[in-house]
């Protein structure tokens, strides 16, 4: 890729993970990518729904942009020291997945979500003064997601770049 379509690239995918994280304290893949212009929000909705096999089948963008796109936004992330939360995103019993491959390293990058650690010190002190949960909800996952414990984080060096997943 020409260094001036990578500046490009690079612009639009940190204009549409800070456009996320601002409405939400954090951000995940799925909001890039609508975001983007790529991913258009009823094709999310179909599929959750189950009508589409993998949602990289619906993004408009080939395989190696979407890849070079995620690499910006992880490295988007970590320079902004947001959290990575894995988040289980499921219709019914099933798991939905994100990648034409579905390798388990490349559907967990997918499946993270990047939080402020204002979020996360916020929800603290909720659970401290009223002893529920509270969680940040995305318009584009399911209602049903599982979200990992607070305590610990998803280790990334364990996992592949989008670049060199399968």
């Amino acid at each position: 890729m020409h260094p001036k379509n990578r500046n490009k690239l690079a612009g639009r995918v940190i204009k549409a993970a800070e456009v996320a994280l601002a409405a939400r304290k954090f951000v995940s893949s799925i909001d890039v990518l609508v975001g983007m212009g790529w991913l258009d929000s009823q094709a999310v909705q179909r599929w959750r729904l189950g009508q589409v096999d993998y949602l990289e089948r619906v993004v408009q963008a080939n395989l190696a942009r979407i890849s070079k796109a995620m690499k910006v936004f992880r490295s988007w992330a970590t320079e902004r020291a947001l959290i990575p939360r894995e988040t289980h995103y499921k219709r019914r019993s099933q798991t939905l997945r994100f990648s034409k491959s579905g390798h388990p390293s490349l559907e967990r990058m997918y499946r993270t979500h990047w939080v402020s650690p204002t979020l996360i010190h916020a929800k603290h002190a909720h659970e401290k003064t009223d002893g529920r949960p509270s969680e940040p909800c995305s318009p584009h996952e399911p209602a049903d997601r599982r979200e990992a414990p607070l305590e610990g984080e998803m280790r990334e060096s364990s996992s592949p770049d989008f670049a060199g997943a399968p």
